[in-house]
This record gives structure tokens, C-alpha cells and sequence, in this order.
């Protein structure tokens, strides 16, 4: 009885978490760069505020750039760490054998998004407390204004909703290269550098990373044209979309 309920519905949903949790922890690529993106971000954010604390004004006028310097790097980590996870599987075609061994496309879709929410979550934790103990010890006005709580809030939010973004999206496109080849320059590259050119800047505000990066600031920018907690609901959107996307392709076209 036990084996044909298996076989008609597919594993259970603590099975299939179990097994992604034991892909992660097998897999070095998949655990290494979620702890490399940790890393740079807390590094880098504690060697800038060592070394230009006191003699660049863009990190300390508004310390909510300078504790998030480092995440500008470890996202880049958490990008690739989030395509992994499931763009490996296509580009393998072992989405075929997943698949067989969990029918049920929706919650072997839903096992991914728990595992890479939960590590993403690990890592802005311990990233966010990290940058502002690195930050806070050679710029003590870390500590110091209203915007403090929220600005922590969102660099813990800010790694789950850029790994569930890029989850859907790899989904979406079921194919690693092409993820890729989209979101890392977009994130790392053309994002940053469209916004500070005035005639699409105004466009641009609105992607999922600059809309989240716009929460991490203690300071408002008179050009946004939201506030701060409203750039985390823009990416939270986005991130609900990609999900989507990324489900309504797998159901299908799963292999």
C-alpha cells in the first residue's frame, strides 16, 4: 500500500526537501558559492570601511552604502549559487530523473525554492550582522539613526528574494547558460551602471536588485520614485512573478 501511494503521488514533501538538502551538501559547487558570497560580503565591506572610513564620504554619509558595500560582490555569488541549483539539473538532464522520482512537479519546484530561500536567508543573516560589526568598528555611526532596523531588515530579505528571482527565472528558461548569461551581467554589470545614466534611470529603478538596494539605505533619494520599504515590495513582485513563470514552465516543459 505504502509503495503504490509512493509511485501514484510522488514522495512526500519532507522526502523531497531531504533530497535537495542532500544535493546541496554533496554537490561542492552548490555549498561553496553561497560561503564565497558570505564571505565577499562581509570582506569587503569591513576592508572598505577600514581603509576609506574616514576619507570617503559616499560610505559614511549614509552608512546603509557603506555596510552593504560588500553585498554589491556577493550577490554575484548568490546569483550563480541560485542558477546552480537548478540549471545544473537541466543542463544534465537529470531534471528527467528528478523528475521520475518526484512526480509531482510543483513540489519538487517548491523543495528547491524552501532550500535556496533557507540558505539565502543564512547568508544575509550572517552577512548582515557580519558588514555591521565590520562596518561598526571603524564607523561608529553605524549605530546611530531611525533607518538602522529597517536598513537590516533588508540586507537579511534582500539574498531571498534575488536567489527566489533567479530560482523562477532558471526555471523559466531551463537552461543554465542562458541564466547566466542574463542575470549576471544584468545584476553585476548593466543594473548598476544604467542607473546612473539620467534618461533611463528612471526605468531602471524599477529592477528587482536596484529596487531592493534602494531598502538597504538609511538616506532618502528625491529621484526614487518610492520609498524604501516599497523597493522591497517591487523585488518581493518581481521575485512572485519569476516563481511563477518558472512553475507554469516546468509543468510544461519539465525535461
Amino acid at each position: 500500500m505504502t509503495a503504490a501511494t509512493t509511485t501514484t503521488t510522488g514522495w512526500t514533501i519532507p522526502a523531497a526537501l531531504r533530497a535537495e538538502r542532500i544535493k546541496f551538501t554533496t554537490l561542492r559547487s552548490l555549498w561553496i558559492t553561497p560561503l564565497v558570497g558570505l564571505l565577499l560580503t562581509v570582506g569587503f565591506t569591513t576592508a572598505v570601511a577600514a581603509t576609506l572610513g574616514d576619507k570617503d564620504e559616499s560610505i559614511t554619509s549614509d552608512p546603509g552604502v557603506g555596510i552593504h558595500y560588500g553585498l554589491n560582490f556577493g550577490q554575484a555569488a548568490l546569483v550563480c549559487f541560485a542558477v546552480l541549483l537548478f540549471g545544473q539539473e537541466f543542463n544534465t538532464r537529470m531534471i528527467g530523473l528528478s523528475l521520475t522520482a518526484v512526480p509531482q512537479r510543483g513540489r519538487l519546484y517548491g523543495a528547491k525554492l524552501a532550500l535556496g530561500a533557507a540558505v539565502a536567508l543564512a547568508v544575509g543573516l550572517l552577512g548582515t550582522a557580519g558588514a555591521f560589526a565590520g562596518y561598526a568598528a571603524f564607523v561608529p555611526e553605524a549605530w546611530d539613526g531611525p533607518a538602522l532596523v529597517r536598513s537590516a531588515t533588508a540586507g537579511v530579505l534582500y539574498p531571498v528574494l534575488l536567489v527566489v528571482f533567479c530560482l523562477g527565472l532558471t526555471a523559466a528558461l531551463r537552461n543554465l547558460t542562458a541564466a547566466m548569461g542574463l542575470l549576471l551581467p544584468v545584476v553585476f554589470l548593466l543594473s548598476p551602471l544604467l542607473s546612473g545614466v539620467p534618461v533611463v534611470r528612471h526605468a531602471v529603478q524599477f529592477l528587482p536588485d536596484r529596487a531592493g538596494q534602494y531598502a538597504l539605505r538609511y538616506a532618502d533619494d528625491p529621484q526614487v520614485a518610492y520609498g524604501h520599504w516599497t523597493g522591497l515590495l517591487i523585488m518581493a513582485l518581481w521575485a512572485a512573478a519569476a516563481t511563477y513563470g518558472g512553475l507554469y514552465r516546468l509543468r510544461r516543459h519539465g525535461m
